[in-house]
C-alpha cells in the first residue's frame, strides 16, 4: 500500500478553545482508519478540516502525493475527499437517482439521452453498495436510516471518491443495516478506496479498521495496530486511565415497592400481544429486544405519545389515565427519548432555557417567572449533573452529546420523577460520558427512584441492569433476574426462544 493522506502538526483555535494542537495522521490506500476519542477530544474538527469545512491554523496536509488547502468543500471533493456526516444530508423530496447526481447534473446531450446515461451511472453506483436499480425511483424520505446511508456513500463514490470520511455511520442502523454497512465497506476497501471512520461504538472500531487513533484533549493520545484493538486498550488511550468500574453499583440488586404497574398493555398501531411488567423503587428495569420488538412505542404509549388502547396502568398502586404526555408528567412519568436532538431538546435554544421550559409552572408566581428561582434551577442542575458549558446561556446545539443527555435529564430531575423511562441513554455519547451517565443512573436508583431503561447496549444492558424484561415481536418473551443475566440467555428470548422452565 502507498500513503493517501498525510496531516501533519494540525492545529485550530477557536475563540477561547485550543480544538487541535499538533495532531498529526497517515491513511494508506485501501486503510480503514478509525478515529476515536471522547467528544470534544478534537475528531470532528480534524475531519473538517481534511474535507475543506474548516481551515487549519498551522500544519500541513498532503493527498495524493501533492500539498493541499482545500478552500472549502467542493474543492475537497474535486480531489476525491468526500465527508458524510452522522446528520445525512440529502435531499428527501427528491428520489435516489436526483440525490446521486444533485450539484453535477450533465448539460449536454439532450434530456433522454442524459437520463439514460444517468440512469446507467446510478445503478451501477448502487450496485456498490449493494442496493438494487429499482431504488433509483424511489424518494429517498421513504428510505430506512440504513438505505439513506447507503446512497450517501454512492453518491461519494460518483464523484470519484478516494478517501470517504463516515462520522458515526452506524449510530441510526439496525444490525442487520450495520452488518450490510460492513460488507459495504469491506467491498470500499477492496477497491482501494481509503476511510476514516469515527466511531463511538468500540466493537465495530475493532471489526472495521485496519488500524485505531486516538485523540484526547486535542492531542494524538496513542495508535493501535488491528491486533492491538480491544475495548480496555481504547478506553485506556481515551481517558488517560483505566476505567476498572464502568458500571458503578452502590445498590443491591432487589428493588422495593412496585412503583409502575402496567396491565395487558395495548396500543395504537401496536401488536396483538399485551405487555404486563413491573417497574419497582431502586431498581433499574432493563428492557431488551431485537430492533421493532416494539421496545420504543411501548415507552411512548406509557408517556401518552401513542393512545392506549386497552389495559390498566397502575402507579403505587393507584390507577392512572394517560391520554397524553402532560397526564404523564403530571403524574411523575418521565421519558427521556431515544433522539435527543429531535425529542428531547430545543437544540437552538440555550441550556437554561431547555431546563425552564418543562418546569414553568414551579418558576413562576402569578404567571410570571421568577428569575431567582429560574436561576437557581440552572445552577443546580448544571452542577448536579456536571454538564459541561461555559453559562446556561450557551445554546444547547453547540454542547457535546453526553451533555446535551445530561441536559435532558436534568429537566426531568428538577421535577422529581417517580418513575424515569430511558430510551438508549448513552446513543451518541463517548465511554467517559457514558460513566458519568451510569453514575448518576446508579445514584438515581438508589435514591429509591423506579428506573426503567431500554438499551441495545449488551454491556450497558448486564452492567446496570438488577431486572431484565425482553419483548419479541410486542410480546413479552421473558424475564431475567440479575443472577440469571448473560448475553446468550437474552439473545435466546430476544430471537424467540422460549424461556426455560426450573
Amino acid at each position: 500500500m502507498s500513503t493517501l493522506l498525510t496531516a501533519t502538526n494540525i492545529s485550530k483555535q477557536f475563540p477561547g478553545v485550543l480544538a487541535l494542537d499538533r495532531v498529526s495522521l497517515s491513511v494508506e490506500r485501501g486503510e480503514v482508519v478509525a478515529i476515536v476519542g471522547e467528544n470534544g477530544a478534537g475528531k470532528s474538527t480534524l475531519m473538517k478540516i481534511i474535507a475543506g469545512v474548516y481551515q487549519l491554523d498551522s500544519g500541513q496536509v498532503h493527498f495524493d502525493g501533492k500539498p493541499v488547502k482545500f478552500a472549502g468543500p467542493m474543492d475537497a471533493m474535486k480531489a476525491g475527499v468526500s465527508l458524510i456526516h452522522q446528520e445525512l444530508n440529502l435531499a428527501e423530496n427528491l428520489s435516489v437517482l436526483d440525490n446521486l447526481f444533485l450539484g453535477r447534473e450533465q448539460t449536454m446531450g439532450g434530456p433522454l439521452r442524459l437520463l439514460n446515461r444517468n440512469h446507467a451511472q446510478g445503478a451501477e453506483l448502487l450496485e456498490r453498495v449493494g442496493l438494487p436499480a429499482s431504488f433509483l425511483s424511489r424518494t429517498v424520505g421513504t428510505l430506512p436510516p440504513g438505505q439513506k446511508q447507503l446512497v450517501e456513500i454512492a453518491r461519494a463514490l460518483g464523484l470519484n471518491a478516494k478517501l470517504l470520511i463516515m462520522d458515526e455511520p452506524t449510530s441510526s442502523l439496525t444490525q442487520r443495516e450495520t452488518d450490510l454497512l460492513y460488507e459495504v465497506i469491506d467491498g470500499l476497501k477492496a477497491a482501494g478506496v481509503s476511510i476514516l471512520y469515527i466511531s463511538h461504538r468500540l466493537a465495530e472500531v475493532k471489526r472495521c479498521s485496519d488500524r485505531a487513533i486516538v485523540l484526547r484533549d486535542g492531542r494524538n493520545a496513542g495508535e493501535l495496530a488491528k491486533h492491538e484493538i480491544t475495548h480496555d486498550a481504547l478506553v485506556r488511550l481515551m481517558v488517560g486511565r483505566d476505567l476498572k468500574q464502568l458500571f458503578p453499583r452502590t445498590r443491591k440488586a432487589t428493588g422495593g415497592k412496585v412503583v409502575l404497574q402496567l396491565d395487558s398493555i395495548r396500543y395504537a398501531g401496536g401488536p396483538e400481544h399485551s405487555v404486563s411488567l413491573q417497574v419497582r423503587a431502586g431498581e433499574v428495569l432493563g428492557m431488551a429486544g431485537l430492533v421493532g420488538a416494539g421496545r420504543t412505542e411501548l415507552s411512548e404509549a406509557i408517556f401518552g405519545i401513542r393512545k392506549l388502547t386497552s389495559g390498566e396502568v397502575t402507579l403505587n398502586d393507584h390507577p392512572i389515565t394517560i391520554r397524553k404526555p402532560i397526564d404523564a408528567i403530571h403524574a411523575g412519568v418521565f421519558l427521556v427519548p431515544e433522539d435527543r436532538r429531535m425529542n428531547g431538546l430545543v437544540l437552538e435554544s440555550s441550556v437554561g432555557n431547555n431546563l425552564s421550559l418543562p418546569n414553568l409552572d414551579r418558576l413562576s408566581s402569578s404567571m410570571l417567572v421568577m428569575p431567582g428561582r429560574e436561576r437557581q434551577l440552572h445552577r443546580e442542575s448544571i452542577s448536579q449533573l456536571r454538564v459541561k458549558t461555559p453559562n446556561a446561556a450557551k445554546s444547547v446545539g453547540l454542547l457535546s452529546g453526553g451533555n446535551q443527555q445530561k441536559v435532558v435529564f436534568g429537566k426531568w430531575l428538577a421535577r422529581g420523577p417517580k418513575v424515569l423511562i430511558l430510551d438508549e441513554p448513552t446513543r451518541g455519547v463517548d465511554v467517559g460520558a457514558k460513566t458519568e451517565i451510569y453514575t448518576l443512573i446508579d445514584e438515581l436508583a438508589a435514591q429509591g427512584m423506579a428506573v426503567w431503561m431500554i438499551t441495545s447496549d449488551m454491556e450497558e444492558l448486564l452492567g446496570l441492569s438488577d431486572r431484565v424484561v425482553v419483548l419479541h415481536e410486542g410480546r413479552l418473551a421473558g424475564e431475567l433476574s440479575r443472577d440469571e443475566l448473560n448475553e446468550e440467555a437474552v439473545m435466546h428470548l430476544a430471537t424467540g426462544g422460549e424461556r426455560s422452565r426450573k
